[in-house]
This record gives structure tokens, C-alpha cells and sequence, in this order.
């Protein structure tokens, strides 16, 4: 399966050290878990570029980032963060992989989790965590990416996630399963209800 630019490279990132920790954090082998990322990577991506097509998405998302996952001043290490993810960081907005999942997916988290796991042979609780793993780690890195020193630009995030999303449906794995998460309403057709759950939570104001 090819994967998308931005999955590619966030996957590249990963080989290596931090594969390895999330195949153990996993109990598979590194293989399966290098596939199993390969295919998750893009499908987050996915996830994200169809709710950042709306421009108060892109906006809403933008401010996300900025406010919970904005680098560090020596830029985005990739495997501290990997390593507080999976020493169980959930009190930290930046590491709550669940929390993150629950507003990208909204109530279809479960079948997100279930849909991956038919695709990479990953039981569900398996691929249930690997969600968890890479949510936080796949908005990080769209943090380093898109604000860098500066502010940020919604109409770069939403162009660049947006191209993410269409690779992603082009591929024959990926698409009916992003269908299937994204059409929460089931009614098979993503609408304006569907979007306004997606962007409930993350990319909403926090109190």
C-alpha cells in the first residue's frame, strides 16, 4: 500500500526505534507493526483532511494545534513524545490518545479501531491502541509541520490534509473504511452534522 506525503514522512520518522517500541508496546512483531502504521498513518491523515476542508475546521484545528501541540523550542522530539505516549501520558492534553481519537472519530472510534484491525490483521484492541499511540504523535507532527516559528497558516493545513485525504481514498483498503468512520450519521453521505461532530471537543474551545 502506498502511503500519502505527510504519512510517508511521519512514517519514516518512526522507523526504526520507534517502531520497534510501539511493536512491543503491542506484543507483535516489528513487521506487522511497521504495515499496521503504514496503513493508520494515512487513514488519521485522512480523517483530518476531510474535517479540514470546512474552513472553520481548518481554523478550529489550526488553534489546536497551536494551543496543546505546539514544539518545543528545539523542535518536535519525536521519541519522548513517542515515549510519554506509551509510559500512559493521558493527563496531558498533547498525549490523551483516546481523547484525540474521540473527537477526530467521534462515536466511531470503535469502528475506526475494528476497520483497521480487518485490514492489518491487528485485533481490535490492538489496533484500538495503536490509534491511541499515533494521534498524538500524528498531530505533533502537524504542529512542527505547519507552525513551525510562526503562527501557522489554516490554508496551507487544510490544502496539504485535504490532498492527504484524497490519496487516502484512492487507495481500495483505506476508502471504504474512511467512509465508514467519517459517515457517522449513517446515511452514507458525510453532511454538515456529520462535520459539526467531528469538530466537537478538539477542535473546539476548552473552558
Amino acid at each position: 500500500m502506498s502511503t500519502t506525503p505527510l504519512a510517508n514522512n511521519l512514517l519514516q520518522q518512526l522507523q526504526g526505534g520507534g517502531i520497534e517500541q510501539i511493536a512491543s508496546q503491542l506484543g507483535v512483531q516489528p513487521a506487522q507493526a511497521q504495515s499496521a502504521v503504514a496503513t493508520a498513518l494515512p487513514l488519521l491523515m485522512g480523517a483530518l483532511g476531510r474535517n479540514a476542508q470546512q474552513p472553520e475546521g481548518a481554523d478550529a484545528l489550526l488553534g489546536a494545534l497551536q494551543r496543546d501541540h505546539a514544539p518545543p523550542q528545539g523542535g518536535l522530539d519525536l521519541g519522548g513524545l513517542l515515549g510519554s505516549v506509551l509510559g500512559g501520558g493521558g493527563a496531558s492534553p498533547q498525549t490523551d490518545g483516546a481523547g484525540i481519537l474521540g473527537h477526530i472519530f467521534g462515536g466511531s472510534a470503535p469502528q475506526a479501531a475494528s476497520g483497521l484491525g480487518q485490514v492489518t490483521g491487528l485485533d481490535s484492541g490492538r489496533s484500538g491502541q495503536l490509534l491511541q499511540i499515533l494521534a498524538p504523535i500524528v498531530l505533533s507532527f502537524l504542529a512542527q509541520r505547519f507552525l513551525g516559528g510562526g503562527s501557522g497558516d489554516a490554508t496551507q493545513l487544510s490544502q496539504a490534509l485535504g490532498a492527504e485525504h484524497q490519496q487516502a481514498r484512492a487507495e481500495p483498503g483505506l476508502s471504504g473504511l474512511l467512509g465508514n468512520v467519517l459517515d457517522q450519521d449513517g446515511d452514507g453521505q458525510l453532511g454538515v452534522g456529520d462535520l459539526l461532530k467531528l469538530g466537537t471537543g478538539l477542535f473546539g474551545n476548552k473552558g
